[in-house]
């Protein structure tokens, strides 16, 4: 028995003529009499009366027909299921990130993606980077954000694009001295109580801190400790002392606190976005093709990863390539390391 043997049989029961049916189905009337046959025969009952006014299923006919038609729509819904599933509209996907990446650029991604793709079932985690990196190689994630890019055994089969640049940069409160100047410099710094956030993370930001310090741990040890850039800028609009974080807490203003830079300049390691090199899930493939429209300066290095459609959107296809890292280049660009 065949999908097409209950399409017949609908059809029959639904124009109650054989000649009608056939038309219907575009098929001729000959072949659709055997194959109703070749149905009954395989069932075992009469399926339909023939009479002169018409083609009418029996009671075997009534039970059969009712399955029958519940079985195509199954049919059709598991069509239309795959499709879904193979443009990436459905699905899942297992996020890991840092909380500065809560603050630029998830959550304009985020938001698109899910008006994009609103039935994907997004897993999100706020891990160390060098957790979601191990839990990344493992395949418990699916793309992850980091501070810098990963390492470690496995991280060779990764790729990993930049997606934000940092630089140390100082919050302070509207009443404090400081609010009002452009920038501060690191005597200035050493003059007052700092806040810093100290976590798996931070390794890299508190060696850049004591290399622009030159060395004075005290002024490090003697510093307020806060979970994340959030806790920060919190403590720092209460008037607790001066905060030291990442050049990316400027897109979270809030009243009461005046952001200045650090001279002299310090960069901080990149927001890096990783998958798999061999990972051809559509839904992750949805997911790169929203960074790379709602992230220009990456677009290149996405696009690279993703090939065109003719409507100018990237496939959700993700090629065969040999494993590499994108890495950025002097003048800003970004290359491909093998």
């Amino acid at each position: 028995m065949e999908a097409r043997h209950l399409r017949y049989a609908v059809a029959l029961a639904e124009h109650g003529h054989f000649g009608r049916a056939a038309r219907a189905l575009g098929i001729a009337q000959p072949p659709l009499s055997k194959q109703i046959a070749d149905l009954e025969r395989e069932t075992g009952a009469r399926l339909f009366d023939r009479t002169r006014h018409g083609v009418f299923p029996t009671a075997a006919g009534e039970a059969f027909l009712a399955r029958a038609r519940r079985a195509l729509e199954e049919m059709t819904a598991a069509m239309v299921d795959a499709g879904r599933a193979a443009r990436g509209e459905t699905g899942r996907l297992r996020l890991g990130f840092v909380a500065s990446a809560l603050l630029d650029p998830l959550p304009d991604v985020l938001s698109r993606f899910g008006r994009e793709r609103p039935d994907v079932r997004l897993e999100l985690h706020e891990m160390a980077s060098g957790r979601s990196a191990t839990a990344l190689i493992a395949g418990e994630l699916d793309v992850a954000v980091t501070l810098g890019p990963p390492r470690g055994a496995g991280a060779e089969h990764l790729v990993s694009v930049p997606v934000g640049h940092d630089r140390l940069i100082a919050v302070v409160g509207s009443a404090h001295p400081y609010a009002g100047l452009a920038s501060v410099s690191v005597d200035q710094l050493r003059r007052q109580p700092l806040i810093v956030a100290a976590g798996e993370d931070e390794p890299a930001v508190a060696a850049g801190l004591r290399t622009l310090l030159d060395g004075d741990a005290a002024a490090l040890d003697r510093a307020a400790i806060a979970r994340d850039v959030h806790t920060i800028i919190g403590l720092a609009a209460c008037g607790v002392g001066v905060g030291l974080g990442p050049s990316r807490m400027m897109s979270a203003p809030r009243p009461g606190i005046w952001f200045c830079e650090v001279t002299p300049r310090t960069a901080l390691p990149d927001l890096v976005l990783s998958f798999a090199d061999r990972d051809r899930s559509p839904v992750l493939g949805a997911f790169l093709d929203c960074v790379r429209r709602n992230c220009p300066e990456v677009r290149a290095a996405l696009d690279r990863r993703l090939p065109q459609l003719p409507d100018g959107h990237a496939s959700t296809r993700l090629p065969h390539r040999h494993p590499r890292r994108l890495a950025p280049t002097r003048d800003g660009g970004l290359t491909a390391r093998h």
